[in-house]
């Protein structure tokens, strides 16, 4: 399977919510009902560091991109990881592929720290995150319900750059 690891493209957008909505279905990887319009998903994400896997035929196999988690200055360097890979293309490393970037590029931009807060039942995302240098520092009791009433715990993860020490 080959894919390269590119920018994210305002014309991704269909594929990307697709592999969102994929997440959603799982009802483990995130509290979302539904993927937001282009616009909405635009306006609270980082400008810089959105990726895509994306296959020679324009086909996206998975997407990472980071959040402000403050608009305080002190926590410029601070940003919140969102990673979702298409059903089809789990368990073939993509992920890790990904990740891995995206936590190369965010040290290029001056993020300091990446953290996620993962449905503790999504075993593959703490695994990934684990995997690429995150460590548990936490959990959150029962923060969110589900659209079909169940309730879930989040475990808190962090990535601190190696550049702070």
């Amino acid at each position: 399977m080959n894919y390269k690891i590119d920018e994210m493209k305002a014309a991704d957008w269909t594929q990307v919510a697709e592999i969102y909505e994929e997440g959603i279905k799982t009802k483990i990887a995130t509290f979302q009902s539904e993927a937001p319009s282009w616009e909405d998903w635009n306006k609270s994400h980082c400008e810089s560091c959105r990726l895509v896997a994306r296959a020679d035929d324009d086909i996206i196999f998975g997407w990472a991109a980071l959040s402000p988690v403050s608009s305080r200055c002190v926590y410029a360097g601070v940003a919140e990881l969102s990673i979702y890979i298409g059903n089809r293309y789990q368990g073939k490393k993509i992920g890790t592929a990904l990740l891995e970037k995206l936590i190369e590029l965010s040290e290029n931009y001056g993020y300091w720290t990446l953290q996620s807060g993962i449905i503790k039942e999504n075993t593959p995302s703490l695994n990934l995150h684990k995997k690429c240098g995150f460590r548990e520092i936490g959990y959150r009791e029962k923060p969110g319900k589900m659209d079909n009433g169940k309730w879930h715990d989040v475990v808190l993860v962090e990535r601190r750059s190696k550049l702070i020490g």
